[in-house]
């Protein structure tokens, strides 16, 4: 199972210093898929993302409006919208506009 953000932020490492440390790497869609097949904790805030998230990878991703934190050393999915704001409704990416997969640790 692997938790799902569509953004991530500083205040969500919970650092017991002055210091900490992160690393992304840039994922396919169908790595992103293959991870979310076991499972995903979602914290997904906008219906529309969590709808066109789940058409895209194959699951179900439900819509979370919660505050979730990094935990040291375990990878998190990060599903970056870049070109726009999806529409009211979307059930699918619009023209102009895609998705970026990350896989994230923080440490």
């Amino acid at each position: 199972m692997i938790t799902l953000f569509n953004a991530i932020s500083i205040q969500m490492v919970p650092v017991d210093s002055d210091v900490f440390t992160w690393q992304g790497q840039k994922i396919s869609t169908e790595q992103a898929a293959q991870f979310a097949r076991d499972g995903v904790v979602s914290f997904i805030g906008h219906e529309d993302t969590a709808r066109v998230l789940s058409g895209i990878l194959g699951v179900d991703v439900p819509f979370r409006r919660a505050f979730g934190t990094l935990t040291p050393g375990e990878p998190v999915l990060v599903a970056q919208v870049t070109g726009g704001r999806l529409p009211e409704g979307a059930t699918t990416l619009p023209e102009g506009v895609s998705l970026q997969f990350w896989l994230v640790t923080a440490s």
